[in-house]
């Protein structure tokens, strides 16, 4: 059985320092972005999730294509996954920013979902580095739509409940089992 590869947050701040360097914006999401909130790492990660510019998105692949990572699976330009050698994985996902700066994300059903204004706001720590991810509210959000949650989802929702008392929607409040 092969090990699962972790990116560490030593592998995700040389990532993020990288695409910093470029000028290309991100926010995490998902299980990072939940961890960032936090302040503290809660479990191990093999990816980290982005929200990126749609108009960043040629810029991203080139930097990252020069780091060893090539397209794993989705649809670029709005909904991909690169992974490295490694296995390390980026799965991103690419908005444009509406009049009134909603993020618009086209996903691989065609349909669009939008990102609330607010929730571009939330400011987390990675190892003590400050990282611009979702906010608590947003992370909610995500994790209501698109996919169907797994043990890890609901144990990030249930730190996020406990530290930001926000409200989890039933479907997020904990396993079936």
């Amino acid at each position: 059985m092969t090990p699962t590869p972790e990116m560490t947050s030593s592998d995700l701040l040389a990532l993020l320092r990288l695409l910093d360097d470029s000028s290309i914006e991100v926010w995490l999401d998902g299980g990072w972005g939940v961890d960032a909130l936090l302040h503290e790492q809660t479990r191990l990660h093999k990816d980290v999730d982005i929200i990126v510019r749609l108009s960043d998105v040629s810029d991203l692949r080139n930097l990252l294509q020069r780091i060893g990572f090539a397209l794993k699976e989705g649809s670029p330009p709005n909904s991909f996954v690169l992974a490295d050698g490694l296995g390390l994985e980026v799965d991103v996902h690419a908005v444009v920013f509406d009049d009134a700066a909603y993020g618009v994300y086209r996903m691989e059903n065609g349909e669009d979902w939008i990102y609330p204004v607010e929730g571009f706001d939330g400011v987390g720590l990675v190892d003590g580095i400050e990282v611009q991810c979702l906010t608590p509210a947003a992370q909610v959000l995500c994790h209501t739509h698109g996919y169907k949650p797994i043990e890890k989802d609901f144990q990030d929702m249930e730190h996020l409940r406990a530290r930001f008392a926000v409200e989890i929607p039933p479907q997020l409040e904990g396993s079936e089992a």
